[in-house]
């Protein structure tokens, strides 16, 4: 036997969308709260001491967190090829902006403390925001553009054509899933320092995350407001094998105003997916005024993975639907790659994804409790 026939063309092509959305909240868990702590930094930090501090907090851990984006882009090339070549050359000013804002942020890291220039520091310290709300952002402005269906097509030999334009991208519903993101990851960036750090900082970032985690149930609440009254959603209306082959234009789709909400509609158990979404952001809350940090930074952990699940949940079983051409819309189970390749990527998963948890765990474990000012003041131990 084959081994890669153990697993049907159907269950391999559902679990790499699953392991897509792991890699996706894994991303933005780990390497969010870093985000949220570049943001927060101008605020937090009022003085060099301060911001230093701030810096330290995320210092030892910020490039393991990036693995998370590097995993997630590599499956999108080895699983699903049209998603990856649609969506990085479509989005490829908004993928552009998005990686000189995270090479921005190494930069920063390096270079801010070679001089004891005010200035120089500053500016750093500026790159370093940046580097944060950038890309927080414009993850959200995709999320929503996603949503609303992205001006792609094929032509009758399957090349792919984007007929949209950057500005386009910035239309109102996805600029609110842009403020979403930013909420979120300030919120969860604020429950990070109050964790890891003490006194003026810690009280400051308390007090920034508490009003992040409210601006996060409100415009999250808002974006379901307007998917429901404003954005069409798509859904098929012919057969769509699931082990069928990876051509999307074998399919028929229509437009609907609210094909969104269908999966919810036939199986209402999954509104527990965005109530968490919600209910994480309040828990964030709760714990922040009542400075219980674990339970804070853990709500907000929950509440960002179950914002970016209910996008997937809502979609399923489309992963990049066209705005031009609906019949031309990516779904799990007509955009993947061969049965063959899922399998053998799926087995290298299961043996790296463990090795990186484990090793992340045991980095967190090693550095865990709070950043001494102390020893940053002396630098004793610390790298910024």
């Amino acid at each position: 036997m084959i081994l890669h026939t153990l697993l049907s063309y159907e269950v391999l092509r559902l679990i790499w969308w699953l392991l897509l959305g792991v890699l996706l909240i894994g991303f933005a868990v780990t390497d969010g709260f870093d985000l949220g702590v570049g943001m927060l930094l101008p605020f937090a930090g009022r003085e060099e001491l301060e911001r230093r501090v701030i810096i330290n907090s995320i210092g030892p851990v910020w490039e393991g967190n990036q693995v998370w984006l590097i995993l997630g882009g590599g499956a999108i090339f080895a699983a699903w090829p049209q998603l990856y070549a649609v969506s990085f050359s479509g989005f490829y000013l908004a993928m552009f902006a998005i990686l000189v804002a995270l090479i921005m942020r190494p930069v920063a890291f390096k270079f801010r403390s070679k001089r004891d220039d005010p200035r120089w520091r500053a500016r750093w310290d500026l790159a370093l925001f940046i580097g944060g709300f950038v890309p927080a952002l414009i993850f959200g402005v995709a999320m929503g553009n996603v949503l609303r269906g992205v001006p792609f097509r094929f032509d009758r030999d399957m090349h792919i054509f984007y007929d949209g334009s950057f500005f386009g991208l910035l239309n109102p519903f996805a600029l609110v899933c842009g403020l979403v993101s930013v909420a979120m990851l300030v919120m969860h960036g604020g429950a990070w320092l109050v964790l890891k750090t003490e006194g003026a900082v810690a009280e400051r970032a308390r007090r920034y995350g508490s009003v992040a985690a409210v601006a996060t149930v409100v415009l999250f609440a808002l974006a379901g407001v307007l998917l429901w009254y404003f954005v069409d959603g798509f859904r098929v209306t012919s057969a769509l094998p699931a082990d069928g082959p990876s051509n999307p234009m074998l399919k028929t789709v229509e437009v609907h105003s609210s094909a969104w909400f269908t999966n919810y509609a036939a199986r209402p158990w999954l509104y527990v997916v965005p109530a968490l979404g919600l209910g994480g952001a309040l828990l964030a809350l709760v714990g922040l005024q009542l400075r219980r940090e674990l339970l804070a930074l853990l709500a907000s952990a929950l509440s960002i993975a179950c914002i970016i699940l209910s996008v997937g949940v809502s979609m399923f079983p489309f992963i990049l639907p066209s705005s031009i051409d609906p019949r031309a819309s990516l779904t799990v189970f007509d955009s993947s790659s061969s049965h063959l390749t899922l399998f053998i990527m799926l087995v290298v998963t299961g043996i790296f994804i463990p090795i990186i948890v484990a090793y992340t765990s045991w980095v967190y474990a090693v550095l865990r409790g709070k950043v001494d000012a102390e020893a940053i003041r002396e630098d004793r131990g610390h790298a910024y």
